[in-house]
């Protein structure tokens, strides 16, 4: 369920260094603590060598994964509706985006500022964010206020208010942007490449929306929404710190039991990326963006770690993998440059990306397009394939494990993922058993075909 284009609306705590927060409000003695105590769980969540996950299920049957830690004060929730952006009424796009902009602005009796001000007190930070498969939410608190936190994310949860002030306020703000980003180069080709490439799939579709397409939405648009979406059956949880399973199971109940049991959503086919193409987005810039697209691999399919293994050697690690060392190091055509696999419910794709002097654009897409066809060719080396399991291996818990929200988060991934709840114990061990000849054979298959292509630049006079 990764996905690059991300919606997010986040309540911060205040913050006067960085400008965050309202004006009109001090930064809170516990909101300080929060701050200094979400420091210390780094160390102290992972210290342990053996993460012990429990599967906590409420009376309700509502399921979450769990990791204990009463070293630090802190609790850390995450979880996803499934449905997001693609379920979006044809007309009225940008309807998720606009709504999980408004979980903050009032909840049950609560409105705007009583609702903001009870957050501050209890010391928690609140998000929600709407990408293209599904509604994400997240909180972190203080556990000796987490009965007062929990209360607040329950009523924003089932009981959302929608006012229409906060709404036209919110929609103003994201018009904003959209205007903005008609006068950006980069933002028209990422319209022009989405449309291009999948076509008349939701995945096509901007997440915010038009001007045409939000000016119709309306408090019972969002309320409709938000029932056919926020239900238990399409629901995922991970809860990290200092809580017990029991006082979870209890809380789980409070937050979700109330929701209806069955979402109620509109079906989003599969899509394969239409490749073989080229877009360009031609503007007189100094610099030129460019990416290449090529099929991709789910979670799921059994050569996911060899196609893993596979992008970390063509692009994936930093300083050491081959587009690093052809682009930057040897040639010196590009401050950056690198490859990721993307993972949608419905579509997946390699994607190889950089940005040049214009001057330099066609030399850099013909490197870029003979590295890959070397690895196509010929897969990698040994040596290659080594390095990079240890890189894997080892960078893992530095990446997706260094802090209480990144293993809530990373434990709703595992669970999207279907990859079970041992996966972090198992991960290692699959990943080493991964054979040279399946990384090429990986290779072959994903790097063969020819990949969509877009410039953001100067036009090129070619497809390089």
């Amino acid at each position: 369920m990764t996905n690059q284009y991300r919606s997010t609306f986040a309540h911060a705590l205040p913050s006067p260094l960085l400008g965050e927060g309202r004006a009109a409000r001090l930064v809170t003695p516990l909101a300080i603590l929060l701050l200094a105590t979400f420091f210390l769980i780094l160390p102290a969540l992972t210290a342990h060598a053996a993460m012990t996950i429990q599967e906590v299920k409420s009376e309700k049957g509502i399921t979450a994964w769990l990791v204990e830690d009463h070293t630090v004060p802190i609790v850390a929730i995450r979880f996803v509706f499934d449905g997001g952006t693609t379920q979006d009424p044809v007309g009225k796009e940008g309807l998720a985006h606009l709504m999980t902009g408004l979980f903050a602005e009032g909840a049950g009796d609560l409105d705007r500022d009583a609702f903001q001000v009870k957050l501050d007190d209890a010391g928690a930070e609140m998000s929600f964010e709407a990408q293209r498969d599904g509604i994400y939410g997240s909180m972190r608190m203080l556990s000796l206020r987490k009965d007062a936190a929990f209360d607040l994310l329950r009523l924003a949860v089932n009981r959302p208010r929608f006012d229409q002030e906060p709404i036209d306020r919110i929609r103003a703000q994201i018009l904003s942007g959209i205007i903005a980003s008609k006068r950006d180069p980069k933002a028209i080709a990422e319209r022009k490449w989405l449309r291009a490439i999948y076509g008349a799939h939701p995945y096509s579709r901007p997440d915010e929306g038009t001007k045409e397409s939000l000016a119709g939405v309306t408090p019972a648009d969002l309320g409709a929404f938000h029932k056919a979406t926020f239900a238990r059956g399409g629901l995922h949880v991970a809860v990290v710190g200092d809580i017990d399973a029991k006082r979870l199971s209890e809380k789980l109940d409070q937050l979700f039991g109330e929701l209806p049991q069955k979402q109620t959503l509109s079906p989003v086919a599969d899509v394969a990326a239409k490749l073989g193409q080229q877009v360009e987005a031609n503007y007189d810039l100094p610099q030129t963006s460019l990416r290449l697209a090529f099929p991709g691999v789910g979670r799921s399919e059994p050569d996911f770690f060899a196609a893993l293994l596979m992008n970390d050697i063509l692009g994936g690690s930093p300083f050491t993998s081959r587009l690093w060392e052809e682009v930057r190091e040897k040639r010196g055509l590009a401050y950056g440059v690198g490859s990721y696999l993307v993972d949608n419910e419905h579509s997946h794709a390699l994607l190889v990306t950089t940005a040049t002097r214009s001057d330099r654009a066609a030399e850099t897409l013909s490197i870029l397009r003979q590295v890959v066809k070397e690895l196509a060719e010929k897969g990698p080396t040994e040596s290659e394939l080594e390095a990079s399991k240890k890189y894997l291996i080892g960078a893992y818990a530095i990446n997706h494990l260094d802090s209480s929200s990144s293993i809530a988060a990373t434990l709703v991934e595992m669970q999207l993922d279907d990859f079970g709840i041992d996966h972090i114990q198992r991960r290692a061990a699959l990943i080493d058993q991964v054979t040279l000849d399946q990384v090429k054979a990986a290779a072959k298959k994903l790097l063969s075909a020819e990949p969509a292509i877009m410039v953001v630049g100067p036009p090129l006079g070619g497809k390089g």
